[in-house]
């Protein structure tokens, strides 16, 4: 199946399953007093957003029991023990701390933009947008309590999302670590992605088969799923912040390289002997201009440093596919392979 042909199966399934979520978000995360702290917990989730991983969550539940995509009430979806578990529930939680991670980030970052629209901290201010994460991480795990999924189960679920949560403030400090080292190995790039940005895919495709009372062997699968999957996204992402322009992406194009942040791209270009602290002259984003970043892109393809990112996710996520091996071949399982595939042809 061509990019485009796997690109459209994949938005449409996103897009008939995002009302479904953004519907839930409303019920599990309404408008309450105090209006400002909500309306800013609330502004992001507002704001737009793919909803992958809930998506990721809704199509693992539908795999695992081998129904037909859409056939089944999520909010009352057949456990394998015969409950009925309320999967959607899970598929707004991981949302919501998305969103929280994104808030705090925006915040320690101090970027102007995030999917289009003013970060949370530029709109409100920044205790706002600290209490609104704060607020969001809280309330995820309120909303996992909601699944009605055996006790056994349902602690599974907790465990990991808590779990999911330390991985990913260790991530967040390791991302800032290596802003002051001096060399950073490829390996250990992909292990603070991991704990960054993959942990939260793999939690989004393991938690619903946890829920559902699937053998260990389906949830480690799904969750290394997610791990590689959310690298290889990751990957990805750091190729589209140098070769994107900024009114397409969302936010300031090249900031990770204006802000010294290391990716594969930068480390793989450090490895090949390029300067990568000179290739642009500026220590905010406001201060270069896209025709700098144009040249520090090019000075990287040279180099073949996208390339080697590109090709990196790529064996991602062909890994990430024979993971899948474990659950039943139907139309769940296929789109999941075909999330896989568009997370690192995807535009933007």
């Amino acid at each position: 199946m061509s990019s485009e042909a796997t690109e459209e199966r994949v938005l449409a399934a996103v897009a008939e399953r995002r009302e479904l979520v953004n519907d839930a978000i409303d019920e599990d995360l309404p408008l309450a007093p105090p209006e400002r702290l909500y309306e800013a917990a609330r502004y992001l989730l507002k704001a737009g957003g793919k909803r992958l991983r809930p998506t990721v969550s809704l199509l693992a539940a539908e795999a695992i029991a081998d129904v037909e995509p859409l056939s089944t009430d999520y909010r009352s979806f057949p456990a394998l023990e015969g409950d009925d578990i309320d999967v959607m529930a899970a598929a707004v939680s991981l949302e919501v701390i998305q969103s929280f991670t994104l808030i705090h980030d925006d915040i320690m970052d101090d970027d102007d933009l995030r999917r289009g629209v003013p970060a949370v901290h530029k709109a409100y201010d920044t205790e706002t947008a600290i209490l609104a994460g704060d607020t969001l991480y809280s309330k995820a795990f309120e909303i996992m309590t909601e699944t009605g999924a055996r006790p056994e189960n349902g602690l599974g679920a907790m465990r990991m999302l808590a779990s999911t949560c330390t991985q990913i403030c260790e991530g967040q400090a390791l991302d800032v670590q290596f802003e002051s080292e001096t060399e950073v190995l490829p390996e250990e790039y992909l292990d603070m992605v991991e704990h960054k940005t993959a942990v939260l895919y793999g939690a989004a495709a393991a938690i619903p088969a946890i829920l559902l009372g699937a053998d260990d062997d389906v949830v480690e699968a799904l969750y290394n799923y997610g791990i590689d999957s959310g690298r290889a996204f990751q990957i990805q992402d750091d190729v589209l912040d140098l070769t994107v322009l900024s009114d397409k992406l969302g936010k300031q194009r090249g900031s990770d390289l204006v802000e010294d942040k290391e990716t594969l791209i930068t480390l793989h270009a450090r490895q090949q002997g390029v300067d990568v602290d000179g290739l642009v002259d500026g220590e905010r984003i406001e201060d270069v201009s896209e025709d700098e970043i144009d040249v520090a892109v090019e000075r990287l393809r040279a180099v073949g440093s996208i390339e080697y990112a590109r090709q990196t996710a790529r064996d991602l996520t062909e890994q990430s596919k024979r993971r899948l091996e474990v659950l039943p071949d139907n139309e769940a399982r296929q789109l999941l392979c075909d999330i896989a595939d568009y997370l690192v042809t995807r535009g933007y």
